[in-house]
């Protein structure tokens, strides 16, 4: 075939190829693998455990016509440069990629870059280098350990308890993890606690002081007898200043994101899920369209473990800071953040690409998650180089009696990096002026009852947040992870709490008992460590795995042979009656929840949503079902449509209405948590609730 001398340019993605071609011009064709394209098959092992554990790589269902079309184009090029992400992934992809294209053209060389910039690319394109053996071992070593895994433990789940479950290296620790907190809720009992908070007034000016100590010694009551005492006690006490502490407290940046930061910050300020997050950031990094630039990449990788910024970027993100604010918000010295024990640090932190496109420059030209997620990350990395707020905290010691009361506030003496934040409000809590021996007016004396909480349930920040501390898993496994959670209905989400399922909890039971070892943080983090060392060419990578198998597979062979029956336990019989045969309808659980089934299948093959609760309309007798648009959106609708045209998005709850007894659906309300309330209009009822979450490739079958 004719050569067109055009150097080949092989990417991950067809956006990411548009805005590469527009900085390399017409000497080069940017073309999309779309991902992987080749990898171990789905309907078996595919590891010749005797043989090395040598992997049976096949093209990918659906990808023959990609990669003959790349084998077209790689034997008319003069080069093909392989651009694939710049990580353990991108580097296997790169290598199955040179493997699958060599025959077609040799001349085949690896570039990477961490940002989609007119400079990273050419930069890139001047330093080809070789595929680096060590990265694609470390992820070839993961994907086998993980197939092995999940290829080795499925069919026993298989077997005991239900078709079609599975587990995961890292996914069932991540199932123990938050099954582990579910008992600890559900064994949790309150304990009663007070505290005793007093109004006081001086000079027109009230403030709140809480009780703090009594003869010198911390105080916390109990029990409300106590409390009754301590009122009486102070019945007749003057409240008088003892000691008057002013401090200067600063207030120091914090690093730009890292991949799990980001995931923590978007779930917490922007109720994003952790796979929602990397979409969005995946969508910025490749680019956007801007307005008289065409196809823009906007951030830096956005998997990474690194907290490091280039000096270029340093540089100018010192100039933009010098250039907008005065010489009081600019370090003398640029601040430096250490990254965490054991991160990979190949990578800077995500970050922009150009400072200077600021959030508002370009929200027409953004949806608006795209524009929340840029203005979270341009704002961390701008306040990362600033310096530090200043506060001024005042604490009055007030003696009355026996007893001491504390009342603390403050006030922003300097905002320093926080000017970034500009729109947002920051509250503060001044204290009337005072002096040593001054006496204040006592208008109340506030006694609370209150009882410890348990702890809350994990939410997608802090599950992430864990398995980071940890060290399990890597940026890119995070998101991945909780997905197939969900899509296993190992666990759903109740607001933005993880909750374990019924299965999810059987699951758990059962691999926690028989595989102690795999859903240990330690033992997986250990993995983590062991994968690190086939990356930096310290460990042989056959050797890690026969060093994991042997034992494993006794474990799995003697767990078979004991591993208790479960089949079946999840069927209930039910009071529901099936109208074809006459038989008690069966609570049964399929891959997306409960339903009902007649328990004469295969004669009778009768099945049908379950009941969540009953219609809220008034007059009408029917069920809440659950259901799915075209689209596959889930919403909820009754069950005598079209006679009754009730549905809702909103799900429905396990409570009933104390007013109408019908059932309560749950609402949530940005920035409270959820609320109860009765769609029955002539009801009207509704409670809100406090929320309490203040705060790779794992799924083969």
């Amino acid at each position: 075939m004719t050569k067109n001398n055009k150097i080949l340019v092989i990417v991950e993605s067809p956006s990411k190829s548009k805005t590469i071609k527009k900085y390399l011009g017409n000497k080069y064709t940017v073309s999309s693998s779309m991902g992987h394209i080749i990898d171990l098959p789905k309907s078996r092992l595919a590891i010749d455990v005797n043989n090395n554990f040598k992997p049976e790589y096949i093209t990918i269902r659906g990808k023959a016509k990609i990669l003959n079309d790349l084998k077209k184009e790689a034997s008319k090029a003069s080069q093909i440069l392989l651009a694939t992400d710049p990580d353990r992934e991108g580097e296997a992809i790169s290598w199955h990629l040179s493997n699958a294209l060599s025959s077609k053209n040799n001349n085949i060389k690896r570039i990477e870059f961490n940002e989609i910039t007119e400079s990273a690319i050419k930069e890139a394109v001047k330093h080809p280098r070789d595929i680096n053996m060590n990265l694609v071992n470390a992820q070839q070593a993961r994907r086998i350990l993980d197939r092995i895994v999940g290829y080795y433990i499925s069919p026993l789940l298989w077997k005991k308890i239900k078709k079609g479950l599975s587990a995961g290296r890292v996914q069932s620790v991540a199932l123990k993890i938050i099954c582990t907190r579910e008992s600890e809720i559900e064994s949790f009992v309150p304990e009663e606690y007070w505290t005793i908070d007093a109004c006081l007034n001086h000079n027109k000016k009230e403030f709140n002081a809480s009780i703090h100590t009594y003869k010198g010694e911390k105080i916390l009551p109990r029990k409300k007898e106590e409390v009754d005492n301590i009122l009486k006690q102070l019945s007749n006490e003057k409240f008088l200043v003892e000691n008057i502490q002013k401090k200067e407290r600063k207030r120091y940046p914090t690093a730009p994101y890292n991949t799990s930061k980001l995931q923590q910050d978007a779930a917490n300020s922007l109720n994003l899920t952790s796979s929602k997050t990397m979409m969005i950031a995946q969508q910025l990094y490749e680019g956007i369209n801007i307005t008289g630039q065409g196809p823009v990449g906007l951030i830096s990788y956005m998997r990474t473990d690194s907290t490091r910024i280039s000096p270029t970027a340093l540089q100018t993100l010192r100039e933009y800071i010098g250039n907008n604010y005065n010489d009081s918000y600019l370090p003398e010295k640029a601040n430096f953040y250490k990254n965490k024990k054991g991160a990979e640090d190949a990578h800077e932190a995500i970050r922009p690409t150009d400072v200077l496109l600021t959030p508002e420059s370009i929200k027409q030209d953004l949806t608006r998650d795209q524009f929340r997620l840029y203005n979270l990350i341009w704002r961390k990395f701008v306040a990362s180089q600033m310096t530090p707020q200043i506060l001024e905290v005042n604490t009055i010691i007030l003696k009355a009696g026996d007893y001491q009361f504390k009342a603390t506030g403050s006030r922003v003496l300097f905002d320093g990096f926080r000017a970034i934040e500009k729109e947002q409000k920051i509250k503060r809590k001044d204290l009337p002026k005072l002096n040593e021996g001054d006496e204040v007016e006592v208008k109340e004396i506030i006694p609370q009852q209150h009882f410890t909480t348990p702890p809350p349930r994990y939410n997608d920040a802090s599950l992430v947040k864990l398995l980071e501390e940890s060290g399990i898993g890597r940026p890119s496994t995070y998101a991945p992870i909780i997905n197939t959670l969900m899509k296993r209905y190992y666990a759903v989400r109740s607001g933005r709490q993880l909750v374990p399922t019924i299965l999810g909890k059987l699951v758990n039971e059962a691999v926690s008992k028989h595989f102690s070892n795999l859903v240990s943080i330690d033992f997986t983090s250990q993995m983590e460590e062991k994968l690190d060392l086939v990356e930096e060419s310290k460990s042989d990578w056959h050797m890690m795995l026969r060093d994991f198998h042997d034992p494993f597979k006794l474990t799995v062979d003697e767990a078979e042979k004991v591993m208790e029956e479960m089949k079946g336990v999840l069927d209930e019989e039910t009071d529901l009656i099936c109208e074809k045969c006459g038989k008690n309808l069966v609570k049964k659980l399929g891959k997306h929840g409960f339903f009902l089934a007649c328990p004469g299948f295969p004669e009778c093959r009768n099945s049908k949503s379950l009941p969540l609760g009953k219609c809220p309309m008034t007059n009408c007798n029917g069920d809440i079902i659950k259901k799915a648009s075209k689209k596959g959106r889930t919403f909820y609708a009754c069950t005598n449509y079209p006679n009754c045209t009730f549905l809702s998005n909103e799900v429905p709850s396990e409570k009933s209405c104390p007013k109408c007894s019908k059932t309560l659906f749950q609402k949530k309300i940005r920035g409270k948590g959820e609320m109860l309330l009765c769609h029955n209009d002539e009801c009207g009822y509704k409670i809100e609730l406090l929320d309490d979450i203040r705060t790779t490739n794992d799924n083969d079958t």
